[in-house]
């Protein structure tokens, strides 16, 4: 079937909008007009000479009534141009704009025009083929080979216009290959929103909901024009069609951009750089996409980077994250992603932010199932190192690493902050609880800090908790003292040939806690087991079990007494008293994280039920519930430490004494962080292979500095003396009496 159709040239640049779909007394620039309101006499027809100075010029024109310019108009700088429909120009002055060096002057040359509005003093040379866009001022178009707009446009946005059926609607297929999440995309979609609508799918008049609300954000009439922001430069590039982009966008040498809006503004510009191609989707404020790169049906968050061949499909990637030489597919990748290596494969996976991807991993490459439909998810700070090859379905904890290996089966790792290691030559599966805490304190010290530094989004609309020790992770860590205790048990009783397939997880939990927290060769000599984490035969050995469990018991009571405290500097008139009262009641068990912020359970349960009902009607106020749900999270957070502290403590009242007690060994813990900060950062110094090629020692440290001067090392050292102050001032019977409150405003 010949798909080419043959028109009268005459109908060049009418009829945009026909027949039903016309909805304002049969005017086709209605929308257009919409888009770029001007007042009455903005444009003026042209006058007999210019016409006839456009036409010296080589310029062609079937009508020249219907070209619209406004004053200043320099007819002399437009060249060789075809115009059809009605084009409305800006004004036109011998200018010159000029962009990274490269000098442009004001003008229109060389280039096929149809119906559109040009902005005042832009520059659009030898653009072959432009239809049907609003053009802002100072513009620089050049060297590009289309630019069309149709009447049914809907810049990456999964809804339907008048008349399309269903089936052309866009989905993203996130979490699943086999489709069974799929979620709409659109303008201003956050990673929450992406979560709850592929994360409940059990829900299904939520579903419905969040459906007739993503298509009711947007109109669904024809007719709308693709917008070029004011001070955007293109080109040499190829083809942009039905495109959005936002003001001061930079795009040079991209070969397709399909289907898009590109968010932009002059202080969080977005670039798309070379080979670039761009279809069905949404591109954030501030992102970065160069050097072939291929993304396709996705949502890529503000402030992140795509670069190097990176493809990108099915998928939303969260904001400030950065992408290169790699393969996603089908994912929801909440914010402060990594994976930058050529050979790394990310598939059918909920990552919850914070990550990093190692060269070579294979992160659900293989299904162990008849279907491609498993999935993986990785908590916080999820870490495969090189070459570490999963299968899906596998689940992680927080801040989970994987030593480099091809793990044989499904995983469920609910250990945080531990790591993981094949051992093919026991033919085992070893985890080492809390190896973060114990083993590389400055990468985990360094972990928030380095996060925030990098968020350098100026309108944070997506709230993230960057903290490693949180409300989540801390819920990790005493179900993972749990697991400990009942595995330690078993140990026990298995060295002494007794049963233990009788006993509750209450008695053995018992048990084992009295092993851990007694005597050292209580379990000194113990093959500790851990069960249901690997799906197979072999034995699953935790080791260092005693030494992850008081681990965790520190972290715990860090992180509650650093949130107490907290409370402590922003009420200045508090006292243990105060802080007792205002912090006691029930705490929240089980959190979500919801897009990279952490919000507990039944707010989100009361969230969905809100959506259900209408109560909330659009993404904006769904954003805006968002936004209050963070207001209300520092409290939240704090009353779950004061929870988490008693619980560590193993009481239920928070004495005076039991107070200095748990301040003193805060700051204990504080010390050890920032010594442990250090010495594991000076273990670099002092490793004699680090130094084999360097001529001698001084030149290492002229070139790599040394522990004494790293900047994160000071900078905890500060951190840990004000954190004494702080805790020290904690100490007095009110913060109005004490000496220590002007120490306590210091901090």
């Amino acid at each position: 079937m010949n798909s080419v159709r043959i028109r009268p040239l005459d109908t060049l640049g009418y009829g945009f909008v026909s027949g039903g779909y016309l909805r304002h007394d049969g005017d086709e620039h209605y929308l257009r007009n919409l888009q770029n309101p001007k007042p009455p006499h903005y444009w003026r027809h042209l006058r007999a000479e210019e016409v006839q100075t456009l036409e010296e010029n080589g310029n062609r024109c079937r009508d020249w009534n219907v070209v619209l310019v406004r004053d200043p108009f320099t007819p002399a700088l437009i060249r060789g141009c075809s115009f059809h429909g009605l084009v409305r120009i800006g004004c036109l002055e011998r200018v010159l704009l000029e962009h990274h060096e490269l000098e442009v002057p004001a003008g229109l040359t060389d280039s096929l025009i149809i119906a559109c509005d040009l902005g005042d003093n832009v520059a659009i040379h030898q653009v072959r083929h432009l239809s049907h866009f609003i053009v802002g001022d100072h513009v620089i178009l050049r060297n590009v080979d289309e630019m069309n707009t149709t009447n049914h446009a809907k810049f990456g946005n999964g809804i339907v216009k008048d008349g399309e059926p269903e089936e052309v609607r866009i989905w993203l297929d996130l979490m699943n290959e086999a489709g069974g999440r799929s979620v709409m995309p659109f303008d201003g979609m956050l990673p929450a929103d992406a979560y709850l609508w592929a994360k409940y799918r059990d829900d299904a008049e939520l579903l419905v909901r969040l459906g007739a609300i993503t298509q009711q954000q947007f109109d669904s009439r024809r007719g709308f024009y693709g917008t070029i922001g004011d001070g955007c430069v293109i080109k040499n590039s190829r083809i942009l069609k039905d495109v959005k982009i936002g003001p001061c966008c930079y795009v040079k040498g991209a070969n397709k951009l399909k289907n898009l809006t590109i968010n932009s503004t002059p202080e969080e510009p977005t670039q798309i750089g070379e080979g670039v191609e761009l279809v069905n989707g949404i591109v954030g404020l501030g992102c970065q996409v160069f050097y072939g790169c291929k993304a396709v049906r996705f949502v890529l968050g503000d402030n992140s980077k795509l670069a190097y061949g990176a493809r990108l499909i099915h998928s939303f990637l969260g904001d400030n994250s950065t992408v290169s030489c790699c393969e996603i597919l089908n994912n929801l990748v909440f914010p402060a992603h990594e994976q930058h290596h050529n050979n790394s494969f990310l598939t059918a996976a909920l990552v919850l932010g914070q990550s990093n991807v190692a060269a070579g991993a294979t992160v659900g490459s293989n299904h162990n199932s008849r279907a491609n439909d498993g999935e993986i998810q990785a908590g916080r700070g999820f870490w495969p190192g090189l070459c570490v090859s999963l299968k899906h379905p596998s689940r992680f904890a927080s801040f989970v690493l994987l030593v480099k290996g091809s793990y044989p089966a499904h995983l469920d790792v609910p250990l945080p902050f531990s790591l993981v290691s094949n051992d093919e030559v026991r033919d085992r599966l070893v985890i080492r609880p809390a190896y973060w805490w114990l083993h590389n304190m400055y990468a985990l010290a360094r972990n928030a800090w380095k996060f925030q530094a990098r968020d350098r989004r100026l309108r944070k609309t997506q709230k993230v908790e960057f903290d490693a020790l949180a409300p989540d992770t801390a819920e990790e860590m005493l179900q993972a003292m749990e697991r400990l205790e009942v595995w330690t048990a078993q140990a026990s009783l298995r060295r002494r040939g007794e049963a233990a397939d009788d006993m509750p997880d209450s008695w053995l939990a018992a048990i084992g806690r009295r092993l851990l927290l007694g005597a050292d060769d209580q379990t000194a000599d113990l093959e500790i087991l851990g069960e249901g984490l690997e799906n197979s035969r072999r034995n699953v050995v935790i080791l260092n079990a005693r030494r992850g469990y008081h681990a965790y018991r520190e972290m715990l009571h860090y992180y509650a007494m650093k949130n107490l405290l907290d409370y402590w500097k922003t009420n200045s008139a508090a006292t243990r008293e105060t802080m007792l009262v205002r912090l006691s009641g029930p705490s929240q068990h089980e959190w979500v994280n919801l897009g990279g912020q952490l919000v507990p359970d039944e707010e989100v349960t009361r969230l969905r039920a809100e959506i259900r009902s209408g109560k909330l009607r659009s993404w904006p106020e769904i954003h805006q519930r968002y936004d209050e749900l963070w207001n209300a999270y520092p409290l939240q957070k704090q009353r779950h430490s004061l929870a988490t502290l008693l619980t560590v403590l193993g009481v239920r009242q928070l004495t005076a004494e039991r107070w200095q007690s748990a301040v003193e060994e805060a700051i204990r813990i504080q010390e050890y962080l920032c010594e442990q900060v250090f010495l594991t950062r000076r273990k670099d110094d002092e490793d004699p292979f680090r130094e084999m090629t360097f001529r001698n020692h001084a030149e290492m440290q002229a070139v790599l500095g040394t522990a004494e001067d790293n900047s994160f090392v000071q900078r905890i050292r500060a951190e840990t003396e004000a954190f004494r102050r702080l805790a020290r001032a904690a100490l007095g019977p009110t913060r109005c009496e004490d000496q220590a409150a002007p120490a306590l405003r210091a901090a």
